[in-house]
């Protein structure tokens, strides 16, 4: 199925399902909507159907339990509010990217960013939030996206086809968004280990990546890390995670910062 024929039969399979498909602020009903639980806003639920494989293509807003999710879109809506306008680099992720912190001013002190990762985001919920005014009025030079780490807890369901689809469809938003700026698409970073479920599904995604193509857009770059964060027997290289085998040591992101600055400078004018 096409971009344009998927897109049109996510619109038409999941609109209903969405009081208010974009824009912010929210509306009341909305935001009733989306303080639900997330499982019970997935799509197909509103008709008792089960679809798991539109799961990570279809916006949905996050949920940490409460209003804690949204609460945290809504202030980094009002950083990208604050920095409207030009803009070196906009990150855009789960908690890896949240956490490049102090990282990235140390490797990247001559760019301004606007960070909006959310720590436990999946394609989906990345998708609600350019939606819902996540990047309203930014006009960036580049845009780097890590996404996919967290989808990998509902790969024995949607398959992972379906995640691989989820970060071209953020890809997707994305250029529609911002037509002039580069757009580096940093595939998924290994977690825990060889024979690991998440591991091995990570490794999947990232393989199901390279027949949609992403590079045809002359302005996008895809970064593979998976070699610079692994040993020869695929074990994850010691010093660059935290003890969770997710998240980046200062080391890690020094080894990131330092693949991703040749890109930058190729694809940035």
């Amino acid at each position: 199925m096409g971009w344009m024929s998927w897109a049109a039969f996510v619109l038409v399979t999941c609109a209903a399902a969405e009081p208010q498909p974009s824009g912010w602020p929210l509306t009341e009903e909305e935001r009733a909507h989306v303080l639900k639980p997330e499982h019970e806003r997935r799509p197909g639920r509103e008709a008792n159907q089960h679809k798991p494989e539109l799961w990570p293509v279809v916006p949905s807003a996050g949920s940490w339990g409460g209003t804690s999710w949204l609460d945290t879109h809504a202030n980094l809506v009002k950083v990208v509010q604050a920095a409207k306008g030009p803009v070196d680099v906009l990150l855009v992720g789960d908690s890896i990217t949240i956490q490049w912190g102090e990282s990235w001013k140390k490797h990247f002190p001559d760019l301004e960013a606007v960070n909006i990762g959310i720590g436990g985001d999946k394609t989906q919920n990345v998708l609600w939030r350019l939606d819902h005014g996540g990047v309203e009025g930014l006009q960036p030079k580049a845009i780097v996206l890590m996404i996919g780490n967290n989808n990998m807890f509902f790969t024995p369901e949607t398959g992972i086809g379906a995640a691989a689809l989820g970060i071209q469809m953020c890809v997707k938003n994305l250029r529609e968004r911002f037509p002039a700026a580069a757009i580096v698409v940093a595939k998924i970073l290994p977690a825990h280990a060889p024979g690991h479920r998440f591991y091995e599904d990570i490794k999947k995604t990232n393989l199901a990546l390279d027949p949609l193509k992403l590079e045809s857009d002359p302005k996008l770059r895809v970064l593979d890390l998976w070699s610079d964060f692994t040993n020869a027997d695929g074990t994850l290289k010691a010093g660059l995670f935290t003890p969770d085998n997710i998240h980046l040591t200062p080391a890690g992101y020094a080894v990131y910062a330092e693949k991703l600055k040749p890109v930058l400078r190729r694809i940035t004018p």
